[in-house]
């Protein structure tokens, strides 16, 4: 077996160093819950918790590398679970939470990292990109229909 070239063993242990110091050491994400990720937060719209719910799952199903795992209805509002694979192999378990409060439809995302103790980022950016997609979701006309 051939030792590996000084320039491999070089970038293995500068990839090694940003990845150490760049993200936090967290595997458990959720808005407005994760102080290391303040710009997440909880979402409010003011369609009723079930147009809200429906665009959660056409969300899911739009986004690559995203799998919906099961969807119900219980006394804290609706719960969509999903599976974010993208990038492989650093997946996140996704539950998004729907509830009405007050006047308002509330959503809370939640990503735990099947990867290991550390997520490199990734749950925070998973749940970056539902909440762009959910955003999307609920400013098409098919979501005032729904």
């Amino acid at each position: 077996m051939r030792p590996l070239p000084t320039l491999v063993v070089v970038a293995l242990v500068a990839g090694a160093v940003v990845a150490a110091t760049r993200w936090p050491r967290i595997n458990v994400v959720e808005t407005g819950r994760t102080p290391e990720y303040p710009e997440l937060r909880e979402r409010e719209f003011a369609a009723p918790e079930a147009s809200v719910g429906r665009a959660a799952k056409a969300a899911v199903a739009a986004l690559p590398g995203w799998t919906l795992v099961g969807a119900g209805q219980g006394p804290g509002g609706t719960s969509v679970q999903a599976l974010a694979t993208n990038p492989a192999p650093l997946k996140s378990e996704m539950t998004i939470t729907i509830r009405r409060q007050g006047g308002k439809t509330m959503v809370r995302v939640r990503a735990r990292s099947t990867f290991g103790p550390w997520d490199f980022g990734q749950g925070a950016r998973h749940i970056a990109a539902f909440l762009a997609e959910l955003d999307r979701q609920m400013a098409s006309p098919a979501a005032k229909t729904r």
